[in-house]
Order: C-alpha cells, then sequence, then structure tokens
C-alpha cells in the first residue's frame, strides 16, 4: 500500500517528502481517529504499549514536520500483516439481534433480520477504546486535574 499526502497546487518534484510506516499510520489512526488507548491500540495491532507509543510519537513528529515545512507525505513499507477489521457493535431493540460493522461504513440504516429502524449501538460496544476517565486531562500523578 502506498499513499501520497501531499500540499495543493505544489507539483511532487518541487517538495520534499516525509515517509510515514503503514505502522506509524495505524498508530494515528488507532490513537487520534478512533479514540482509543495506547493499551488497546497496542493490543489491536499486537505489539508492546511501549513499542505503540514509539510509533505513535513518531508518527506525530512526521506529520507536524509535514504540515509546518510543507512536505509531501508518502505511506509505505514496514512491517505488517492484515487483520481482521475492527467493528462497532449494534442491537436491534425489536428483535434484539446484535451485529458487527467495520468502522468506516457508517452507521446501519435497519436491522439485517427484521428491517427495523429501532437499532442503536450496542451497550457493550459503547465508549469503544475510550476506556475510564475519556476526556479527563491528568498529570504525572495519574490525578485527574
Amino acid at each position: 500500500m502506498t499513499l501520497h499526502f501531499k500540499p495543493a497546487g505544489i507539483p511532487m518534484v518541487d517538495l520534499g517528502e516525509i515517509v510515514l510506516t503503514v505502522e506509524e499510520f495505524e498508530a494515528i489512526r488507532l490513537k487520534d481517529l478512533e479514540c482509543m488507548t495506547q493499551d488497546a491500540a497496542a493490543r489491536v495491532m499486537d505489539i508492546s504499549q511501549p513499542t505503540f507509543h514509539r510509533l505513535l510519537t513518531s508518527a506525530r513528529r512526521k506529520v507536524s514536520e509535514a504540515l509546518v515545512y510543507g512536505k509531501a507525505i508518502r505511506i509505505d513499507g514496514g512491517n505488517y500483516k492484515m487483520v481482521k477489521t475492527a467493528e462497532r457493535k449494534f442491537k436491534c431493540f425489536d428483535c434484539e439481534r446484535i451485529w458487527g460493522e467495520p468502522f468506516g461504513t457508517g452507521r446501519p440504516q435497519k436491522c439485517p433480520d427484521c428491517g427495523s429502524i429501532n437499532i442503536h449501538r450496542s451497550s457493550e460496544d459503547r465508549d469503544h477504546g475510550r476506556g475510564p476517565g475519556y476526556g479527563a486531562r491528568k498529570n504525572d500523578g495519574g490525578v485527574r486535574i
């Protein structure tokens, strides 16, 4: 998989380039887009939390450099394996069916079994990856401030 992102209106030959590995890209996606904790995201990627932290720090530094200095970003390379896509769980409140939909596919319009529109995120899936205290800032001692 190779993707490029660049400033509009400037030819690639006139730009510097930052290479973001697929692992770094996935670390940003899980942490910043899916709002997972580092522990949860590390488990999804099947790596240790310290390794995840290093990937995320490196990825954020590279993206920042590209944005600040107007460089292109190429997503390429790295060591990775494709695994089953994470899913969001939904429940039909009429027939009780619970099913999964991959992230990025949008909210289902109706239950795949009974066709009801009385569907909601499953209670077991709410706050996926956010963990306790989501949104609270913590100081170095882990105490909410």
